[in-house]
């Protein structure tokens, strides 16, 4: 058993559900400072973070991940226990297994293997890990980037672990995320008896063809690194429950992913002139969960690319698609920001897995990495 298993096992038996940490902090601290890490233990909250940095100079290149994972559900629902991590033929199971644990223990024993062989390397590496990525991320890492941004301590390029691969370890690596922009949409009528709607004003039908046009405009076309921005409805919620009554407001979640051929203003400005030219009377709130971030070019594409090349044989293809991530929070402070991580079939689901043989090689990917990088 290697140990990057060895380690992504005894990671994903320890049962943290965010926020909670269960201890997975505290075994990586130990191993990164055996192997000459500084460690800044930073609780913000309810919430653990720490960061960790080995060497004083520049360049500094980080990685980047989270110690929480997301509820299993009903725990009969999968075939072995989800904190009981199980390797059978050749998977390893158990909640975190792709998302992200088994990144974290790729990322470990990577550094282990390459301070060991390159003890005088060149610039230095960090770790910023959190336990709050699945949850609201709100006293995570993007307060550590605060808390680093305040005494002026920048990374030159972060690598987060999030798994980004579809059919093969290392096929894709995201060098970019579209943006995040959620609304709460409360359409204002007037209740009443179903069978007098003249006495009524029914938000629903008032809003519907607002709503029509809403999920056919074209917002942009895109460009070279990110697809057109699209808009969602994730809920509506109208009524009283009875069938008889016409409901007095209507509520609506949707949710731009956007890139970065418009802002969030001119995203919210466009709203607002559909929905004023349908007369609504209306209440809206905004909540902008991320911008859009690329690295298109640069010494961390460059080493990562060559290094999946090196291991796999394989090129990896750039991609910006797929949800938010840490990523949003690192890349404004003009950080070099990669996801490179393993397949993500299974990740957030039922029996979630990942290949024992992928952990293996995505650790020698990150230690290639790190060998373009930091040798001089």
């Amino acid at each position: 058993m290697s140990e990057t298993l060895k380690l992504a096992k005894d990671l994903i038996a320890r049962r943290s559900v965010t926020p909670a940490d269960a201890g997975c902090q505290a075994l990586m601290i130990a191993r990164l400072e055996v192997i000459g890490f500084s460690i800044e233990r930073l609780r913000f909250g309810e919430v653990d973070n720490f960061w960790a940095r080995r060497g004083s100079s520049k360049p500094l290149y980080a990685f980047a991940g989270h110690t929480d994972v997301v509820p299993s559900g009903p725990e009969s629902n999968w075939k072995y226990p989800p904190f009981e991590p199980t390797i059978d033929a050749g998977m390893l199971y158990g909640r975190g297994a792709a998302d992200m644990k088994g990144s974290l223990a790729a990322m470990l024993t990577a550094c282990e293997r390459f301070i060991a062989k390159y003890p005088d390397h060149t610039g230095s590496i960090g770790f910023l890990i959190t336990s709050d990525e699945e949850g609201p991320a709100i006293d995570g890492t993007v307060k550590v980037v605060e808390h680093l941004e305040a005494r002026g301590e920048k990374m030159t390029g972060c690598l987060v672990g999030e798994p980004s691969s579809s059919t093969r370890v290392g096929d894709v690596i995201k060098n970019g995320r579209r943006g995040s922009l959620g609304g709460k949409l409360i359409v204002r009528g007037m209740q009443g008896h179903v069978a007098y709607p003249h006495l009524a004003k029914n938000p629903i039908h008032l809003a519907a063809p607002a709503l029509a046009e809403l999920t056919s405009a074209q917002w942009d076309a895109g460009n070279d690194f990110f697809p057109a921005t699209t808009f969602q409805i994730s809920n509506i919620n109208g009524g009283t429950s009875a069938t008889n009554v016409i409901p007095g407001e209507l509520e609506i979640r949707f949710n731009f992913r956007f890139s970065t051929e418009v802002t969030p203003e001119e995203l919210q400005r466009q709203v607002e002139v559909i929905l004023n030219r349908h007369k609504l009377a209306y209440d809206l709130k905004w909540e902008l969960s991320g911008m859009p971030f690329l690295t298109a070019s640069g010494e961390l594409v460059t080493a990562a690319r060559a290094a999946v090349k090196t291991v796999s044989g394989q090129t990896p293809e750039l991609s910006t698609a797929g949800g938010t991530s840490d990523g949003r929070f690192i890349a404004p402070t003009g950080a070099q920001v990669l996801e490179l991580g393993p397949l993500n079939a299974t990740i957030h689901k039922v029996d979630e897995c990942v290949s024992v043989a992928d952990l293996d090689l995505l650790s020698e990917m990150y230690e290639r990495i790190l060998q373009e990088l930091l040798l001089a």
